[in-house]
């Protein structure tokens, strides 16, 4: 089984304030080398936005693998591990537990603005995609192109 590692953010711009605008984005890394996933949601909150990230970068998986998923939610960590219960945003759950269902995952939290260098990328293209309505596949390209060759 391959062995992967994605950090996941979701940005929601205004979130639960008349019309936010969501985003979602995932960074998977291979072998020291990534590539950046992201996806425009419009209106959705932080939680739902953090859930889609993790489902995004699960769902871009093409084969079964063994995968180290970081992510500065503790509402997705903790409720993917059994701890939190599922209360609100079924819908959204069950497209991440779709994406899960073929993986080995490790879930773990990262504090998020701590300079984590990959998981601020991924907060940062969240937020811009986010703020132009759309994903920016180059910009996505770029940022990841920064990061260079790095496992974690």
């Amino acid at each position: 089984m391959k062995q992967v590692t994605i950090v996941c953010d979701g940005s929601s711009l205004g979130n639960g304030k008349g019309n936010p605008r969501a985003a979602a984005v995932a960074v998977l890394g291979f072998k020291g080398y990534w590539k950046a996933f992201g996806e425009y949601l419009g209106n959705a909150t932080n939680q739902q936005s953090e859930i889609v990230a993790a489902a995004l970068g699960l769902e871009t998986l093409r084969e079964p693998c063994k995968v180290r998923l970081l992510s500065d939610s503790r509402y997705v960590v903790e409720t993917m591990g059994g701890t939190w219960k599922r209360k609100t945003n079924h819908e959204w759950w069950s497209r991440l537990d779709k994406a899960a269902a073929r993986h080995d995952i490790k879930w773990e939290w990262v504090k998020g603005h701590a300079g984590h260098e990959v998981q601020e990328v991924a907060d940062t293209a969240a937020r811009k995609i986010a703020a132009a309505g759309r994903v920016d596949h180059e910009f996505l390209d770029e940022l990841v192109a920064e990061i260079g060759t790095v496992e974690l």
